[in-house]
């Protein structure tokens, strides 16, 4: 990302990073599972037989105590025939026809499909059973200007087990703290065009992971159903909160309006022609094709009323690239599958145990880690804009690592770019998989002698002479060795020499014709 904005100093204000949109699932999770609920029965002394007049009761009482906020403030409560309608239109509707700042604006209800409980009379058994069945129930849809996430909305499921959905955004809940601390800013829709204070702003948006997530979706999930603790007074159950999707924005702000227009264009057409999936893979820190890989890797350009964007896409996440208000370039990470990235952490359960690279969760315990995941994407991204335009010589650019030099006071040979033995090595240090954790000798084993047998007399060997060609990179400073491990990362110069080695294997020798004509 430096090496973008160093280019690009002049016509560049400022820069923002943090969340955009979030949105988080409360589950009570122990309810998911027919073995729950029939925990729950036990402990308030219901049978099976009894299940639709208790969850019935249960259902009309929530809806009672969720509406009550609306009726007593007077608030509109709208049912809509149709779940398809834009709901968040009807409630800025209502907001600035009411000109609300504060609190409940409405509540609109919503029959909607949902994941509940039915009973099953077995016959050959003759028993009754709890399934877990595909159904439909009233949604509540509660919007309101929160005192500390401002506007924002949350559904609930009317029928057990109560799965909640939270909608906010950072960039507003970020508006509310530069009133706070008096500073100045203009924003249009989710973007801000303008801020005062550029390093000040950044340092309130840091503290969106400073925040007590778990006790703030508590606090809303009790907005919702005011009557939870007297429900599960016999069965005390709390929500588990999961991230299921993300937005995690990088703004770079420029200077004027339209100053972005020409330079725009150029990225768009160069990320569009440059980006082969594998690329799209190394943005998002994950692997690259190969046979086993399932899923789609998707790059394509859609016309805004606002104006281009241009979206890469592996499976449910993705990277997109947009202009704003005519002076906002934003770079933006979005999950909504965080297991196909690793994260050094402990085991769930054990926060005092050994930490370990281990699959990113989706609860919100790995809300720290996904916003430094997605941060990485996005610097990843920019930091490969940069080289499309590289005004720099191919001879300034390759002849450094094309002679011999020293590491440790011993001569290290020269790299040899486009000889087929190092250029196997770029390709695999370039590997999508090793971006994050980085990649060790025996990673390297795998993918430079995959289809070799060998015995331990010749695993040694071949591990010693993987270990002269990662100090053969080391001395090049084209990757550098993580402290206190065994891995090693590809540095940014490494990164810039081994993309343009890559890329120039595919440019033809007509192409470079027509460039010199």
């Amino acid at each position: 990302m430096n090496t973008f904005i160093q280019k690009n100093k002049e016509k560049i204000k400022g820069i923002l990073n943090g969340f955009d949109r979030l949105v988080i699932r409360g589950n009570l999770r122990f309810l998911s599972t027919v073995c729950g609920m029939n925990g729950y029965f036990f402990a308030n002394n219901i049978y099976l037989k009894d299940f639709a007049e208790h969850v019935e009761k249960i259902t009309k009482e929530l809806k009672k105590a969720a509406l009550e906020e609306a009726n007593t403030l007077c608030r509109p409560i709208q049912y809509l025939p149709s779940s398809g309608v834009r709901k968040e239109k009807i409630a800025k509707y209502i907001l600035e026809r009411d000109n609300i700042h504060e609190g409940l604006i409405c509540i609109l209800t919503s029959v909607e499909p949902c994941i509940s409980f039915e009973i099953y009379r077995n016959r050959k058994e003759k028993r009754l059973e709890l399934q877990i069945r595909q159904r439909k129930c009233l949604h509540h849809y509660h919007y309101w200007i929160d005192p500390v996430f401002g506007f924002m909305n949350a559904r609930i499921q009317t029928w057990f087990p109560f799965r909640i959905q939270i909608c906010l955004n950072g960039r507003e809940w970020l508006s509310r703290e530069l009133k706070k601390h008096n500073i100045g800013y203009i924003k249009k829709e989710n973007c801000f065009i303008w801020l005062d204070n550029f390093e000040k702003s950044q340092q309130l948006a840091n503290k969106q992971l400073e925040i007590s997530w778990q006790q703030e979706m508590n606090r809303i999930a009790k907005k919702l159903n005011p009557i939870h603790d007297e429900i599960f007074k016999d069965f005390p159950i709390e929500y588990y909160w999961m991230v299921h999707q993300s937005e995690w924005a990088t703004d770079l702000i420029f200077n004027l309006y339209n100053s972005l227009k020409k330079l725009y264009s150029q990225l768009i057409t160069g990320a569009i022609v440059a980006y082969s999936s594998n690329d799209v893979m190394r943005f998002l820190g994950g692997r690259t094709l190969t046979q086993s890989f399932k899923g789609e890797v998707i790059s394509n350009i859609k016309k805004r009323p606002e104006g281009v964007r241009i979206k890469h896409q592996v499976k449910a996440n993705s990277i997109k690239m947009y202009d704003k208000q005519g002076k906002v370039l934003r770079i933006e990470t979005t999950i909504n599958d965080p297991y196909d990235f690793k994260v050094f952490r402990t085991k769930e359960g054990n926060p005092n145990g050994e930490k370990k690279w281990l699959k990113m969760r989706k609860g919100i315990a790995d809300l720290y880690h996904l916003s430094k995941i997605s941060q990485g994407a996005n610097n990843r991204y920019l930091e490969s804009l940069a080289q499309l335009s590289q005004d720099k010589m191919i001879k300034e650019i390759i002849e450094p690592i094309c002679k011999p030099t020293k590491l440790n006071k011993k001569r290290i040979r020269a790299l040899r770019p486009w000889d087929i033995e190092d250029l196997k090595l770029f390709h695999t240090v370039n590997n999508g998989k090793y971006i994050i954790q980085g990649f060790r000798n025996r990673d390297l084993l795998c993918s430079l002698y995959l289809n070799k047998e060998y015995n331990l007399k010749d695993k040694k060997r071949i591990s010693a002479c993987i270990t002269r060609k990662i100090r053969l990179l080391r001395a090049h400073k084209m990757v550098k060795k993580i402290p206190h491990t065994h891995r090693y990362l590809v540095t940014k110069k490494g990164f810039r020499i081994i993309t343009f080695i890559i890329k120039s294997q595919n440019i033809t020798l007509d192409q470079i014709n027509k460039l010199v004509a």
